[in-house]
């Protein structure tokens, strides 16, 4: 597995404003770029690529949705150096609409956990008061890992992923950043 998939916390930048389409860079705890994204401006079906740099020569990572304008899509997560199909993440189309909630499969699109919006008063103040920002719980099992928070900022959305509460490494971080990539990218959109 590549390098940049070995830390516990990354810092995911989404710029708010952008006529071509966002650009996500993704850095490490010490705010180094790990990763980068520039996601086209209105397509019908996400297909995000996640790069090593902005030169966006080196692709790692390859985070596509199954079907065209799906409430309740389904987003494969793929590894781009091996090929690797590593699992993918379902939004929980109906449930989302009070609360944020994600399933993640496996590769065999087995459920191995929960993606949830911490706290169900929280989430509903968010739907009407977009100032607050935004907490996700991860469930594996019976472990519970509080993985991603936003920051508010009204230009850049930006979401700390930390995965240091899953110190047995039940989930695999590609699939986890995808995670927060997509809470990023496809939550954002809803407001």
């Amino acid at each position: 597995m590549n390098n940049a998939f070995n830390h516990t916390e990354y810092i995911i930048r989404k710029k708010v404003f952008s006529i071509m389409g966002a650009k996500l860079h993704i850095y490490n705890s010490s705010e180094e770029l790990v990763l980068y994204s520039q996601m086209k401006a209105f397509k019908l079906k996400e297909d995000i690529a996640l790069f090593t740099d902005e030169s966006m020569e080196k692709e790692l990572l390859r985070i596509k949705a199954r079907n065209v304008i799906d409430f309740s899509a389904t987003y494969d997560v793929h590894d781009s150096e091996t090929g690797e199909h590593i699992g993918a993440l379902r939004r929980k189309g109906l449930k989302s609409i009070l609360k944020d909630e994600w399933t993640i499969l496996d590769q065999r699109d087995t459920e191995i956990g929960l993606i949830k919006e911490n706290s169900t008063l929280m989430a509903l103040l968010r739907r009407f008061i977009t100032l607050i920002p935004q907490k996700y719980n991860i469930e594996l099992g019976n472990n519970v890992i509080p993985a991603f928070r936003q920051n508010f900022n009204p230009f850049v959305t930006k979401i700390i992923a930390d995965f240091s509460e899953d110190r047995s490494g039940q989930l695999d971080r590609r699939l986890g950043l995808a995670a927060g990539i997509l809470l990023c990218a496809v939550e954002g959109k809803q407001e």
